[in-house]
């Protein structure tokens, strides 16, 4: 079995830590962001009926036909697509849930893109 790294050990307490205080209820359910050495993924969460209400990530067609020229303007996409997505199911609030990440860079980027398209954190 590999060894566990210090540092994924550090973002896994930091994701209890946060999710200990972020629940996501119907009115105001859970923007949760994780991500890979390759995409970035997003999902809007009901944590009381324990559902993915809408996901979103950079695997998208329209995101992966087009030639981003960097991966923070793809992450911005990813963000507003989010946020037209959960705006056609009449979610106007979130909570924003960074999965254990720094607020920094992909994170950022997708937070700012959701929140140009009207998604009110």
């Amino acid at each position: 079995m590999a060894k566990t790294s210090t540092k994924l050990i550090a973002r896994r307490k930091r994701v209890k830590r946060i999710r200990k205080k972020i629940i996501g209820t119907p009115e105001r359910p859970r923007l949760c962001v994780s991500k890979t050495n390759k995409h970035l993924y997003a999902q809007v969460i009901d944590d009381v009926a324990g559902h993915t209400i809408v996901s979103e990530s950079t695997l998208n067609k329209e995101i992966l036909t087009v030639d981003f020229k960097d991966n923070t303007s793809r992450a911005k996409r990813v963000g507003e697509l989010i946020a037209a997505k959960a705006k056609s199911q009449g979610i106007e609030k979130v909570v924003f849930d960074r999965g254990g990440y720094i607020y920094h860079g992909l994170i950022k980027a997708l937070s700012d893109g959701a929140r140009e398209q009207g998604l009110v954190f």
